[in-house]
C-alpha cells in the first residue's frame, strides 16, 4: 500500500508532464499561442519542477519526509485547480508554474520514501522498478489521458483531473506511510533561485533564438545572463556549509555519469512526446482521443523494458542496460526522422516509437539505482532530486533547443512553399495568409513536418551522447552487484 501511495504521487507528477501535451492543439487555439510559444506550457512547469527539486528534497530531509510530500500533493492540487479556470495564457503559465512548485516539493520526498521504506536488496530493486515504470511510461499514459478527456470534454479537465486524485493520495499517506526522522539543516534558499533564475534564462534564450534568430539582441543578453547567473550558482553551492546541490556527489564517477546520462534522455523524451503529439494531430489528422491511443503501446513497452532490466541487473549490473538503451533510442529516433506528409502511424510512426520505449524503460530503472547508490540515509532526498532535477531540467533545456531546430528548419521549409502556395491561391486565400501568415495544408504539413524531422535529429544526437556517457563513465564494481543481490558491501547495509 505505501508502494502504491508514492507511485500514485509519481504518475500524477510525471503524467502532468505530458497529459498537457495531447491539449496543446486545443489550448493554442483557446488561449491565442504560436507554434513556439506553445513550448512554454510544458517549460513553465518543468523549470520550477526541475529548478525546486532540490529544494524540495532538502525540505523532506530537515523537516520531515511525509509531511512535506502531503503538503507537495496539496498545493499540486491547487494549481491544478487555479490552472484549470485559467482564461488567459498568462494565467495559465502562472498555474503551471505553481504546479511545478507542488510536484517539485512532492516527487523527490517520494523517491526518497522508497529508500526509507524498502530494504535494500531484492525488495528496494522492485519498488524502484515499479517506480521507475510510472515514471518512464507516465508520459504515455497522460497522453492517453489527455486524449480521452480532450475528446470527451475540453482542455481544462486535464488541469482538472489531478484534483480528486492528489485529495485521495494526500488521505492515504497518514495512514500508510510512516514519518521519517528529522535532520537538521538549513535551507539553501539563494542556491535554488539562482539555479531556477539561470536555466529560465537560457530556454529564454533558445525559444527567443527560435523565434528572432540567434542575432537578437535579447537572445544573446538572455545567454549572458543565464551564464552569469548560473557561474553565481555554482559559487554559491561552493561556499555553503549546507548547499541545495551538495557538489561532492559528482565526485562519484558513477553518480556524475547517471546524471549526465537521465540530462541527454530527458531531453530527447520530452521532445518525442511534444513533436510527435503535434505531428500525429496536424499532418496525420487524428483526434485528441485516437492521438492518445496511438501513444498507448509506448507504456506497455517501457514496462517491459524496466521488467526486463530490473530482473538481470543483479547479474549483469546497470551498465549494460544503460548503453543498450541510449542505443535504442538513438535508432528509434532516427528512425523517426524518415516520417514525411505521406507517412503514416503503422508504417512510420508505430515502429520507431516501440523501439524508442524500450531503451527507456531499461535506462530509467538502471539510472535510478545507480544515482542513489552508496549515498548516506541523511542525503537520499538530495541524491534523489538532483536526479529528478537532471530529467527536469534537460527535458526543458532540450526541448527549447529542439524548439529552435525546429523553428529554424520549417522557418527555411516556408521560404519554399509560400512561393507554391502563392501560385496555386485564389484571392481569398492570400487574403487569408496576409491576415495570419499561416500557410493552409497541406503547404502547412510540408512546413510542419521538416521542423519536426530536424527535431528528431537533434533528439537522436542526445541519446548518442547518454549510450557514449554510459560507456566511458559507468564503472560497476563486484560490491556493487553484491547489494543488487541484497548482500553486504563496503558501506552497505544488510538486505
Amino acid at each position: 500500500m505505501a508502494l502504491l501511495v508514492i507511485a500514485s504521487c509519481q504518475l500524477m507528477v510525471v503524467l502532468d508532464i505530458t497529459i498537457v501535451n495531447i491539449a496543446l492543439p486545443d489550448i493554442q487555439r483557446s488561449l491565442d499561442f504560436s507554434t513556439t510559444s506553445l513550448s512554454w506550457v510544458v517549460n513553465a512547469y518543468t523549470l520550477t519542477f526541475g529548478g525546486l527539486l532540490l529544494l524540495g528534497g532538502r525540505a523532506g530531509d530537515i523537516l520531515g519526509r511525509r509531511r512535506v510530500f502531503v503538503f507537495g500533493v496539496l498545493l499540486f492540487v491547487l494549481a491544478s485547480l487555479l490552472g484549470g479556470f485559467a482564461q488567459n495564457g498568462g494565467q495559465l503559465l502562472a498555474a503551471r508554474a505553481l504546479q511545478g512548485i507542488g510536484g517539485a516539493i512532492a516527487s523527490p520526498t517520494s523517491l526518497a520514501l522508497i529508500s526509507t521504506t524498502f530494504r535494500e536488496g531484492p525488495e528496494r530493486n522492485r519498488a524502484f522498478g515499479v517506480f521507475a515504470a510510472v515514471s518512464a511510461g507516465g508520459g504515455a499514459i497522460g497522453l492517453l489521458a489527455g486524449g480521452v478527456l480532450v475528446e470527451w470534454l475540453n482542455w481544462r479537465w486535464v488541469l482538472f483531473v489531478n484534483v480528486p486524485i492528489g485529495l485521495l493520495i494526500a488521505l492515504a499517506t497518514p495512514r500508510w506511510i510512516k514519518e521519517s526522522e528529522r535532520h537538521p539543516g538549513r535551507f539553501d534558499f539563494t542556491g535554488a533561485l539562482t539555479s531556477t533564475v539561470g536555466m529560465v534564462l537560457l530556454v529564454y534564450g533558445f525559444i527567443r533564438a527560435a523565434q528572432d534568430g540567434w542575432r537578437d539582441a535579447l537572445t544573446l543578453v538572455s545567454f549572458g545572463a543565464a551564464v552569469v547567473v548560473l557561474a553565481v550558482f555554482v559559487l554559491v553551492e561552493r561556499r555553503s556549509r549546507q548547499p541545495i546541490t551538495p557538489l561532492h556527489m559528482f565526485a562519484d564517477r558513477n553518480r556524475a555519469g547517471t546524471y549526465g546520462i537521465m540530462l541527454c534522455l530527458a531531453a530527447a523524451m520530452f521532445g518525442m512526446f511534444f513533436f510527435l503529439t503535434l505531428f500525429v494531430q496536424n499532418v496525420l489528422d487524428f483526434s485528441p482521443l485516437q492521438a492518445g491511443l496511438a501513444f498507448l503501446p509506448v507504456s506497455a513497452v517501457i514496462a517491459i523494458g524496466a521488467g526486463l532490466a530490473s530482473r538481470f541487473l543483479p547479474v549483469y549490473g546497470p551498465k549494460p542496460f544503460m548503453v543498450l538503451g541510449g542505443i535504442l533510442a538513438a535508432v528509434g529516433l532516427a528512425w523517426l526522422t524518415l516520417t514525411d506528409v505521406h507517412s503514416t502511424y503503422a508504417g512510420s510512426v508505430l515502429g520507431p516509437m516501440l523501439v524508442f520505449s524500450l531503451g527507456m524503460g531499461m535506462e530509467f530503472v538502471s539510472l535510478t539505482l545507480m544515482a542513489l547508490s552508496n549515498v548516506p540515509v541523511a542525503e537520499t532526498g538530495a541524491a534523489s532530486g538532483l536526479l529528478n532535477a537532471t530529467q527536469q531540467v534537460g527535458g526543458s533545456l532540450g526541448l527549447s533547443i529542439l524548439v529552435t531546430m525546429f523553428g529554424t528548419a520549417s522557418t527555411n521549409e516556408a521560404e519554399k512553399q509560400i512561393p507554391r502556395f502563392l501560385q496555386q491561391a485564389t484571392p481569398a486565400e492570400r487574403v487569408r495568409f496576409e491576415r495570419t501568415g499561416e500557410l493552409p495544408p497541406p503547404f502547412a504539413d510540408e512546413v510542419l513536418t521538416a521542423g519536426v524531422s530536424a527535431a528528431f535529429i537533434m533528439a537522436a544526437i542526445f541519446t548518442v551522447l547518454a549510450a557514449l556517457i554510459a560507456l566511458v563513465a559507468i564503472q560497476v564494481r563486484p560490491s556493487d552487484l553484491q547489494r543488487l543481490q541484497g548482500g553486504m558491501g563496503p558501506g552497505g547495509g544488510a538486505a
